[in-house]
């Protein structure tokens, strides 16, 4: 697993690449491009820290394990979207809590202290009403509409059947299938189908 460290102060660096380093099979590489994980530490999530997360996690598409003191329930957010996949407190570090924060996001999983979760679900609950419910979307990015026909389709009903059951016409279940599969950049309707499924929304 190859692992690059960045700190803001060489102190925190050498402990947390030692920290790494002493695992077999890990090594700590210079450039986010070569790393399979990222671990960032710092004392606050200031601008010039997200500015250079928001630069790597363009450029490098890591996921980032952040080492913080604290963070506020804004902060939180501004992390999530910097591909930060899990959250450390600096008080609560330790070589097990860093290294199931590390595998944990090259997984794919998340890490975030309970102080944080309550904060972030009621953003979550928010962001529903204000945002995707005025659009007529859920949470899985798919209107009503979009998860009738859907939902149709994978039972095997082909466009006239879907058509026929919905009381649509024939054109506008195409324009359901092509305006779902544009929108989330889907392959195809079994794509769409296949996404739906994952989603939870049938």
């Amino acid at each position: 697993m190859k692992i690059v460290v960045h700190a803001a102060d060489a102190l925190s660096r050498a402990g947390l690449s030692g920290l790494l380093d002493a695992v077999p099979g890990t090594e700590i590489v210079a450039s986010w491009v070569d790393a399979d994980v990222a671990v960032v530490a710092a004392d606050r999530l200031r601008h010039d820290v997200v500015s250079m997360l928001r630069a790597e996690a363009v450029r490098a598409e890591v996921p980032v394990v952040l080492v913080v003191p604290e963070l506020t329930d804004a902060e939180l957010l501004t992390a999530i979207e910097c591909r930060v996949m899990a959250v450390l407190p600096r008080t609560a570090l330790t070589e097990d809590r860093l290294w199931h924060c590390v595998r944990t996001a090259l997984a794919g999983g998340g890490v975030i202290p309970p102080s944080l979760v309550g904060g972030l679900l009621k953003h979550m609950g928010r962001f529903q009403r204000e945002v995707l419910a005025p659009h007529g979307l859920n949470a899985s990015g798919l209107t009503e509409r979009e998860i009738d026909v859907l939902r149709l389709m994978a039972e095997g009903l082909e466009t006239p059947e879907i058509a026929a059951k919905l009381c649509y016409s024939e054109r506008t279940v195409k324009n359901v299938l092509y305006g779902v599969t544009h929108r989330l950049k889907l392959k195809s309707r079994s794509h769409a189908v296949a996404y739906a499924m994952r989603a939870g929304v049938f």
